[in-house]
């Protein structure tokens, strides 16, 4: 079994995400290593939860902290290959560690994607991932798909909103996309997880043997 495309997800804080997305063979399982944040997993909780899984890579997500606040950060986990992060700025500071990068970018009008199409070709050259996501003003319209499909022509690009089991297939058909980005959840108790949305879209993308 296998999937059509390249999938990261984001926010993993608990052993049942973890071990599902791992058994659908996603690429890349995101753990956030900000204490601020609600998904928030310490380097023990990471261990105990990644001891369990095998094929897949994981990237340290960040939203605020500075290079060196990361770094000393990250020297508390083993096992990371990438760092994912939301400021543009940090980006060059980060770019020679031993670590991959990725890019969060999130839409907060159509208008933004002018400024990532300056900056794909910048991100493409630095091998950096982009992981384009969208807060609730912005839809993923014809229009703004026909601005994605140059911007990943240009980069390699995660897709992270507008789609669901639905309209992926199409989506994957016609966006020259490295692949999508899709958020875990918190567990409802220890060991029960819904995994309905998520599960939708991973079974529709799955390949047969």
């Amino acid at each position: 079994m296998a999937l059509k495309t390249f999938v990261k997800i984001s926010n993993v804080n608990n052993l049942s995400d973890a071990r599902y997305c791992s058994g659908m063979y996603v690429n890349l399982m995101g753990f956030s290593l900000e204490e601020s944040d609600e998904y928030y997993v310490t380097p023990t909780a990471f261990k105990e939860i990644t001891d369990w899984l095998s094929g897949l890579e994981y990237v340290a997500e960040f939203s605020a902290s500075h290079p060196a606040t990361i770094l000393e950060t990250m020297a508390q986990y083993e096992g990371f290959s990438y760092i994912q992060i939301d400021e543009r700025l940090h980006l060059p500071m980060l770019k020679n560690t031993s670590y991959s990068l990725i890019f969060k970018y999130t839409l907060k009008e159509a208008e933004d994607l002018e400024d990532l199409m300056d900056l794909a070709p910048t991100l493409k050259e630095n091998d950096i991932l982009l992981n384009l996501e969208s807060d609730t003003s912005v839809e993923l319209t014809v229009a703004i798909q026909e601005e994605i499909k140059k911007i990943a022509a240009k980069c390699d690009l995660l897709l992270g909103f507008g789609f669901d089991d639905k309209n992926i297939d199409q989506l994957l058909d016609t966006i020259p996309l490295k692949g999508i980005s899709m958020k875990a959840g918190h567990e409802i108790k220890p060991g029960i997880k819904d995994f309905d949305e998520l599960a939708d879209i991973l079974e529709a993308i799955e390949v047969e043997d």
